[in-house]
Formats: structure tokens, C-alpha cells, sequence
């Protein structure tokens, strides 16, 4: 199945519908990383919430895509190389708004936006370090709320909300014999359950990167960084 970056970026020479469409899907879905990098770059609150609307505009008015290539398949990667460019010529705040037009090109939550930014952490951080952490934290809960989705529609949200905390390696996380006796379940069920769960989850994380990158082979590559830039937030189990 083609995936939404992979389809833009074969969109970027032609108008296309279907392009415009996984590019919107693409930029609500991971705003909040560019927001966040726009912040520790030491532009005001209402300063970084015109950059970032502008900064969408001019993406999704311009052919912005043209300019991808395999060097930069990464939708992460565009985003972040485009956004520096764009803050480069739009230092002057009167500029950037009169870009956007005062015209939402798409909804972008800044009233939350600030608040999740208020618990960033310390300003030691650099701007491209937050970004990367906080590009990897949105790929994780979008992967978490479709396993959410999943188990939901089956029917098993409450086993899935004991379970989730498995996730991640813890020392909060409950033995397995107290689940099993909360549960109503044996500890080999429990067992059984939470292994499937962290299959699944990983079989949606890679399928979740693989949105954001244009080939195949980049996904593995992806899914390291990943790693990576979380090492010093969470432990994944990644069995």
C-alpha cells in the first residue's frame, strides 16, 4: 500500500487531490513538534502560533513537495529542513502574519499547544533535540490511540487499559500475578495477552513510520531514531 509520504512526495511535480489530502492528514497530525520548535527558538507565544499557521499556508500554497528527494524522504526531515528556511525569511512578526493571511489553513489546537508546552523540559534542551523528542512522543500516541481503537471495537478495552502499562518497562508496572487476580484471569493468560499486545504494538509503529518516510528501507532506520531520541524518557520494550 502506498504510504501518505511516499504519495506526496510522487505527487510533487502535479497537482493531486490525493496528495493534498495525505499532506493535510500528514502536517495536523505532527504540527505540535514544529510548534514546539518554533517556542525554544525564543519567539512569543502568539509570535509562534502566526509562524507555525504561516508556515502551513506556504507549504500547502507552494510547491514545497518539488523539492523533495530521497536525501530528505523523510517527512520529519522536510518539515524541519522547510521550517528553517521559512523562519529565516520571516523574522519580522507583521511579515509572517500578513503570509497567512489570517486564513486557518488547518486546524491547529495552539490553546493546547502552549499548555503541553509549558511541560517541556528545561530549556537546556535544543530546539532540534525537542523537536525529535517530541516527533517520536506524537508517532507514539498516534500508534497507542489505534491500539485503543482496536481493542475498543472488539470489545476489550478494559483488558487493554490493565495491559497498556506493559508497554513500557516501568518499575510502577504491576507483577503479572496482580493483574491476573484483578482481571479474573490466569497469570499465563495475562502473560499470553501481553505478548500479542506488544506484537501488535509494533506491528503498528512500524506501520505508523512508514507513513512518514518515503521507502521501505527507511523504516528500520526510523524506528532506531526513534529509540534514540526517547532513550533518556521511557524504556521500550521492544520484544
Amino acid at each position: 500500500m502506498t504510504t501518505h509520504w511516499s504519495l506526496v512526495i510522487a505527487a510533487g511535480q502535479r497537482e493531486s487531490p490525493e496528495s493534498a489530502a495525505a499532506l493535510v492528514t500528514l502536517c495536523t497530525t505532527y504540527w505540535y513538534p514544529l510548534y514546539a520548535f518554533v517556542r525554544r527558538q525564543g519567539y512569543r507565544t502568539e509570535d509562534a502560533q502566526d509562524l507555525t499557521q504561516a508556515f502551513f499556508a506556504k507549504l500547502l500554497e507552494k510547491n514545497y513537495i518539488g523539492d523533495a528527494d530521497q536525501q530528505r524522504g523523510r517527512f520529519r526531515s522536510f518539515l524541519l529542513a522547510s521550517l528553517k528556511r521559512f523562519l529565516s525569511n520571516e523574522r519580522d512578526y507583521a511579515r509572517a502574519k500578513k503570509r497567512g493571511g489570517g486564513r486557518p489553513v488547518i486546524s491547529l489546537d495552539f490553546e493546547s499547544a502552549e499548555s503541553r508546552y509549558n511541560h517541556e523540559p528545561a530549556d537546556t534542551m535544543t530546539a532540534e533535540r525537542l523537536f525529535e523528542r517530541r516527533w517520536a512522543l506524537t508517532l507514539l500516541d498516534q500508534v497507542l490511540n489505534r491500539l485503543h481503537d482496536e481493542y475498543a471495537a472488539a470489545g476489550n478495552l478494559p483488558l487493554f487499559e490493565r495491559l497498556k502499562e506493559f508497554l513500557t518497562a516501568e518499575r510502577r508496572t504491576a507483577p503479572y500475578r496482580v493483574v491476573a487476580h484483578q482481571a479474573g484471569m490466569t497469570e499465563g493468560a495475562v502473560k499470553v495477552a501481553v505478548h500479542r499486545l506488544r506484537k501488535r504494538y509494533r506491528q503498528l509503529l512500524e506501520e505508523e513510520i512508514a507513513q512518514t518516510v518515503s521507502r521501505a528501507d527507511d523504516v528500520q532506520d526510523e524506528l532506531y531514531q526513534l529509540f534514540t531520541s526517547l532513550s533518556s524518557d521511557l524504556t521500550l520494550n521492544r520484544r
